[in-house]
């Protein structure tokens, strides 16, 4: 092998050459809300096997039963202890308690975090900033041996719950510390007809991220819409 040959570097991955990801089962805490509950909606209709999760297993049960496609209710640790992927739609307030309440549970897992930090006034919807950072930088914080990524942020809870409408056109935007992880999330963004996952950065970027939220409730309340997202040129 000659020096030059050895300089040669191997062709750069297609960004768009993502995992087969059909086999992982996704677990959804905080899964008998809107956010949550849609989420598992779309990715279970999809032929993904989905557990949702709620403080009251009670409750995770009866919403599994109203979504069908195979969906299983549960309480949250079990929720996380069965699955591969956890994705984490739980209200705000309760986000640093839920999380510090599983870390053994979400040991190994690959955590996706969708949550917004917002506050409301009469003037509206505005971002917050928590002490780490963002949401999901808390998250990482809290589960120090879990896979921490940020995704699902800027998604309708009204059309992710329709029956009647087959697909959602939308980009998700995804980030995290590690490519392997971010590419599993990109591709189960994709078993959403119409939904596309695209590449946004580390977990440093991911409050901008969580706050556009805020502009984009200002959006659908002006133009009476369910606003998402497409970037342009990929």
């Amino acid at each position: 092998m000659t020096s030059s040959d050895s300089a040669q570097k191997a062709p750069a991955k297609d960004p768009w050459d993502l995992p087969d990801v059909s086999g992982l089962v996704v677990g959804v805490l905080g899964g008998t809300g809107p956010q949550g509950k849609g989420l598992a909606y779309r990715l279970a209709r999809a032929g993904q096997k989905v557990i949702i999760g709620s403080r009251a297993a009670e409750r995770a049960e009866a919403a599994a039963a109203e979504l069908g496609h195979g969906v299983e209710g549960l309480d949250n640790a079990e929720t996380a202890r069965r699955s591969d992927i956890v994705i984490v739609a739980v209200p705000w307030d309760g986000h640093g308690k839920t999380l510090e309440s599983l870390r053994e549970e979400l040991t190994g897992k690959l955590v996706v975090d969708c949550v917004n930090p917002l506050g409301f006034d009469k003037q509206g919807a505005y971002a917050l900033k928590p002490e780490e950072g963002s949401a999901a930088q808390q998250a990482a914080a809290l589960l120090p041996d879990s896979r921490v990524t940020a995704a699902f942020h800027h998604l309708s809870a009204v059309l992710l719950e329709d029956p009647e409408i087959e697909q959602i056109d939308t980009d998700v935007m995804v980030l995290g510390e590690e490519r392997a992880d971010v590419e599993i999330v990109q591709a189960l963004a994709g078993r959403i007809p119409g939904m596309r996952g695209v590449f946004a950065g580390r977990l440093r970027n991911a409050h901008q991220v969580e706050s556009l939220v805020a502009n984009l409730i200002s959006v659908n309340r002006r133009y009476k819409a369910h606003a998402g997202l497409r970037v342009t040129d990929l």
